[in-house]
């Protein structure tokens, strides 16, 4: 890659996402993105997968699409870029009619850079007919291990991503994912024709966290006692059922602890 170019990526790097130097193999994959190449990307969660597509986006000529399985993720993903001074939209089911319609011209005027849809819009004929009529530069998959069978969180609209291949031969593509074991990747590989791409993988080492294994007896005792060891700092208590979850919270309320139950019965407010 030219300096120039190179001197381009760090000044972006800065601008919209706060870092002085790339974490380990994000240059190589931007680069590998920039390049017009597809790859395959494994990195732990936290270790920086979103902005491997993210900031090609800024200097790739067409639209980067994003493919992401859940409404709140794209939401999150796109209110960080726009505060981050990256023009990004979602077309997804919590939108109306008149809203999709508003985001489709923004892409055809090339007012975005990046687009976040579902797999299960991307199965939709209107959609694939509105992508192939703009210039989009890259795809990329996220959370790509819901592709494949052998995953733990599979979604079959994701297992008909190989559209992507047949109905866009030249456009690159880059998947990512945190969870991968060996079968997994090879279906990846195979699902998104990825044969001819690289695969980058980062160490799943976690240097920053700790675990530990205690026997459970008197455990809401202890898990009291842990967090009055821990004052001022935020905690996840994780339960086995919605009614354990609520009296939980409750029984660290009435000993002092701010607390709350948070699971799929509440309602969206």
């Amino acid at each position: 890659m030219p300096a120039e170019q190179q001197d381009r990526l760090l000044e972006l790097l800065e601008r919209h996402f706060g870092f002085t130097q790339f974490r380990p193999s994000q240059r190589e994959i931007v680069e590998q993105c920039l390049a017009g190449d597809d790859s395959l990307i494994l990195m732990p969660t936290g270790g920086g997968k979103s902005l491997c597509y993210q900031l090609p986006a800024l200097l790739l000529p067409g639209l980067t699409v994003v493919i992401s399985p859940l409404i709140a993720l794209m939401k999150d993903q796109v209110d960080s870029l726009r505060e981050n001074g990256i023009a990004a939209a979602y077309m997804n089911s919590s939108l109306s009619p008149g809203e999709i319609a508003d985001v489709e011209r923004s892409a055809i005027e090339g007012e975005i850079r990046l687009l976040y849809l579902a797999p299960e819009r991307l199965e939709m004929p209107a959609v694939q007919s509105f992508l192939r009529s703009i210039s989009v530069s890259l795809f990329a998959v996220d959370e790509a291990h819901c592709i494949s069978e052998w995953g733990h969180d599979f979604r079959p609209s994701y297992r008909n991503l190989s559209i992507l291949r047949r109905r866009f031969p030249k456009t690159p593509l880059i998947a990512l994912t945190a969870t991968a074991n060996a079968r997994v990747r090879a279906d990846i590989i195979t699902q998104l024709g990825l044969e001819r791409g690289r695969v980058f993988e980062a160490s799943a080492n976690r240097a920053n966290l700790t675990y530990r294994v205690v026997p459970k007896r008197h455990a809401f005792d202890m898990l009291l006692g842990e967090l009055r060891g821990r004052p001022g700092q935020a905690a996840i208590v994780y339960c086995f059922s919605r009614k354990s979850t609520e009296k939980t919270a409750a029984d660290l309320k009435a000993n002092g602890v701010p607390a709350a139950a948070y699971h799929a019965g509440l309602s969206a407010a």
